[in-house]
């Protein structure tokens, strides 16, 4: 006959509540409370034994019972009291510290500046524009050539057809002339 095991209160901080459960063991009260962490080696959790704390958990075993730990002004009131402040040349109301020397607390480094990316962008963007601009002007004078290549063309077929109907005239002019000229040297 397997025995039950007996129940047990565990306590916790959360918040300005305190937070109860009733379970068999520390493990199953973190896993209650949703704590990753062992609250019980840290000193947060603890066991109750308090009948007048007890009862309430006890009657839902599982459950997590919240109470709150006073008002607002008993709460501020619990709070542990703020470290005085001192000097930093008063040496002697200091708590005692390891023997370590500190660290002297570096400055942040100031944000880098973007003077020199925005001077190379702009380098950038001037030489695309001198590229772009130059390859226009080729290409406005490729166009250009291209017409008055055209135009040359053009102006060579007619001035060879013109040359070509004026040869044609001289040669016919020539023939006749030559002929005439045959005749008259075989009538003499």
């Amino acid at each position: 006959m397997a025995r039950a095991q007996k129940l047990k209160v565990y306590r916790t901080v959360a918040g300005f509540n305190d937070a109860y459960v009733a379970t068999t063991s520390q493990k199953a009260a973190l896993e209650a409370w949703g704590s990753e962490r062992d609250l019980f080696a840290r000193g947060i959790a603890e066991l109750v034994t308090d009948p007048a704390l007890t009862a309430e958990p006890l009657a839902s075993p599982g459950v997590v019972v919240k109470h709150s730990r006073g008002t607002t002004a008993e709460q501020i009131k619990a709070m542990p009291a703020p470290e005085l402040r001192t000097a930093r040349g008063d040496v002697s109301a200091r708590p005692e510290t390891s023997k370590q020397p500190r660290k002297p607390k570096s400055t942040p480094k100031p944000k880098p500046s973007s003077a020199k990316l925005e001077g190379a962008e702009a380098a950038l963007e001037t030489v695309t524009a001198d590229y772009d601009g130059r390859m226009m002007e080729l290409a406005d004078r490729k166009a250009k050539l291209a017409r008055e290549r055209r135009e040359l063309k053009e102006q060579h077929r007619a001035d060879v057809g013109a040359a070509e109907a004026a040869v044609e005239a001289e040669r016919q002019r020539y023939d006749a002339a030559m002929r005439q000229w045959r005749k008259a040297k075989n009538n003499t």
